[in-house]
């Protein structure tokens, strides 16, 4: 058996049963809550996490900003560290459906968003966007939620083709604190 690594959640290829190999294990149970947690419903309120979010502190919401008809909070599974939704109070599944006042401060809330996020972690780049219904690839089709995730060379490798596992260096509370002092006044 080989000794155990000094990386938390690492386990080496030779402490497990069968044939060894030369890959390591990056344990990530906290997944499993998406993967087989219950699917929100297309109804607004407790099944809505952008309904339910708002009604939380920030701190327990995980938001960064809250506007007059839109916030800006943390993805709870996060492509990159720093990876926020830009998300209006209301329960609309469609940009086109916002308001004139909505589409405006969305807009706003995003540019603010990338804004905040290169003053508190000096992203290269960034994905901003959104997937309207289920077949467009929406976690969440009932409530619409623009991405906006920073981006760094080199932040894409293996893991998320080889075992669909994304390496995040930061806690999601921690990131948000970053961001919340970061955002533009």
């Amino acid at each position: 058996m080989s000794a155990p690594t000094d990386h938390p959640g690492v386990e080496p290829a030779g402490s497990f049963a069968g044939t060894a190999d030369s890959f390591e294990r990056l344990w990530t149970p906290h997944r499993m809550a998406y993967i087989e947690g219950e699917r929100p419903t297309a109804d607004a309120g407790d099944g809505c996490p952008f309904c339910a979010a708002p009604t939380r502190s920030d701190q327990d919401g995980l938001i960064v900003h809250r506007g007059r008809t839109c916030y800006v909070v943390m993805n709870l599974f996060p492509y990159n560290p720093g990876h926020v939704l830009v998300c209006p109070y209301r329960h609309v599944s469609l940009y086109v459906d916002l308001t004139d006042d909505e589409t405006a401060e969305f807009t706003r809330l995003t540019k603010r968003a990338i804004g905040a996020l290169s003053e508190a972690s000096a992203p290269m780049g960034f994905n901003i966007g959104m997937n309207q219904g289920e077949v467009a690839g929406a976690g969440v089709a009932a409530h619409l939620h623009q991405h906006v995730v920073p981006r760094w060379g080199g932040d894409a490798n293996f893991f998320p083709i080889v075992a669909q596992t994304k390496a995040l260096p930061a806690l999601l509370e921690d990131t948000r604190a970053r961001l919340a002092a970061a955002w533009p006044s």
